[in-house]
């Protein structure tokens, strides 16, 4: 089965509020929870994305089985309540207890011939959950505030959270409860898991590796609607674990670039749909994404200045003057915000909401192919005659250049799929080095403004002027022999 869930994270302030919401009315119980997570050594479960446990639940026991699913609303669910055991006594791991089932499956093909053999405990939870059931609009939720500790030998982690899960009826109903809890108490959205927080403690690290963006395939059918669900599946595949890293406060300043590019190839999938499926979000949805985009663009354009100081040092610079950080832009405390939240739940709301096709007023489906092919080589075209000119362009109208080149490389890669692969490889060879030039350049750019506008009050900060003046027309050179191979006439026009 399928287990349809959100999962909040609740600042240690309003704990007890949150706790005593959740106990309000009749049906609320509270329970203790504690549970062994079992995985290989070499962590073949949690890197398959699996996560597998004995529970005890009051006096009873549930083994379960957890695996990822479409998105980050859904996961694959396999439970078996067990006999009681004696007190004291916990009953045995039996993995054919899963046979059969979706996530079975996949565990068998995760373990192979080994099966059981070299699974062993790795870390423990210990959780006070308050919970009770919610009916709603559209169905039935259960509310469930866990409070307690992640334990993997001497290390833990506190848990503090409200996860809100689908009983019954339509998802739509628990991103409507999600709405109201965001609203009411400040809560930000998370979408690591209890299992994924205690690999990391049974591996000694505090922070997980940042996603990149996943390979897309449309399928040769794919309409305009059924390819925006697929791309917006995937940006937020790429964005959501990163955000939920930068809220949580141990982030690196890759997690910060990684969500930047989830959003800014999710904005380039709007404007590949556009004029196709109006509107592909609501307007007020669509200006949130851009908000957001650019003001963790601030937050990243102190990243890139602190990243040059140690080159500008081993240049012979003096001891330079603190960087102004990203016109006050705190990440973290964006990333909590309660407009971030219900941002990324109306862009939720878009993956569980029923395909159009369902309607009898619903128009008919387009096939994307086509009408790909058109926009990509219009998209083509724009960039080749401004890589042309490439030396007589004032700097802004170069920064149009790299947003172009991105927005162009980012729906070639959602589109791919549906043309030649091997052509449409040998393009992306030639683009992806002209956005990384561009991209340099806009560093430097950016980089060196910082550090002239720190001149006006500290001279020390005239050396890393001087410094990135020369590593401009460096990276300058750079571009114009990325970009010229977008201009020979055997460039691969795949879209043909």
């Amino acid at each position: 089965m399928q287990e349809i869930e959100l999962k909040l994270q609740v600042s240690a302030r309003l704990r007890a509020t949150v706790q005593a919401e959740v106990a309000q009315g009749s049906g609320s119980v509270r329970e203790r929870l504690r549970a062994a997570y079992y995985d290989t050594e070499d962590r073949r479960l949690a890197r398959a994305g699996l996560a597998l446990r004995l529970r005890q639940e009051g006096r009873g026991w549930v083994q379960t089985l957890k695996g990822a699913g479409d998105h980050a609303m859904v996961r694959l669910e396999h439970e078996v309540p067990l006999a009681r055991a004696p007190r004291g006594a916990a009953p045995v791991l039996d993995l054919s207890r899963h046979d059969g089932t979706p996530a079975g499956v996949r565990l068998a093909s995760v373990l192979g011939e080994a099966g059981a053999a070299g699974l062993k405990e790795l870390y423990r939870t210990d959780i006070l959950r308050t919970r009770r059931r919610l009916r709603v609009r559209g169905g039935m939720v259960e509310l469930a505030f866990d409070a307690g500790e992640i334990r993997a030998g001497r290390r833990s982690w506190p848990v503090c959270e409200l996860e809100i899960e689908l009983v019954s009826g339509s998802p739509a109903a628990v991103i409507d409860v999600a709405r109201r809890w965001v609203r009411r108490h400040g809560l930000w959205l998370d979408v690591r898991t209890k299992a994924e927080r205690g690999d990391r403690l049974a591996r000694g690290v505090e922070t997980g590796e940042p996603v990149k963006a996943a390979p897309l395939a449309l399928g040769s059918g794919a309409t305009v609607e059924s390819a925006w669900r697929a791309m917006l599946g995937n940006c937020l595949a790429q964005a959501l674990p990163n955000a939920s890293e930068v809220a949580g406060g141990s982030a690196r300043a890759e997690h910060l670039h990684q969500l930047r590019v989830g959003l800014r190839r999710l904005r380039s999938g709007l404007r590949f749909l556009e004029g196709w499926l109006d509107p592909v979000l609501e307007p007020g949805v669509a200006e949130s994404v851009s908000r957001l985009f650019s003001s963790l663009g601030d937050a990243r354009d102190a990243d890139v200045q602190a990243a040059l100081m140690p080159e500008l040092l081993a240049a012979g610079a003096p001891p330079l003057p603190p960087l102004r950080g990203g016109r006050g832009v705190d990440a973290v405390e964006l990333l909590r915000e309660t407009d971030t939240t219900l941002l990324w739940l109306d862009l939720l709301a878009w993956l569980v909401k029923p395909p159009a096709a369902g309607s009898p007023d619903a128009a008919p489906a387009r096939l994307i192919k086509p009408l790909a092919a058109r926009r990509l080589k219009r998209w083509h075209a724009q960039v080749a005659e401004a890589a042309g000119r490439f030396d007589s362009l004032a700097d802004e109208d170069r920064h149009r250049l790299r947003k172009r080149v991105k927005r162009l490389r980012y729906s070639i890669e959602f589109a791919g799929a549906l043309f030649p692969s091997r052509r449409v490889e040998r393009y992306l060879q030639r683009l992806r080095p002209a956005q990384e030039s561009l991209g340099h350049f806009n560093d430097v750019v950016v980089a060196q403004a910082g550090w002239r506008e720190r001149a006006d009050d500290d001279p020390r900060a005239w050396f890393a002027v001087g410094w990135l003046a020369a590593r401009r027309e460096a990276v300058l050179g750079e571009c114009r022999a990325a970009l010229a191979p977008l201009l020979l006439a055997d460039v691969p026009k795949f879209w043909k």
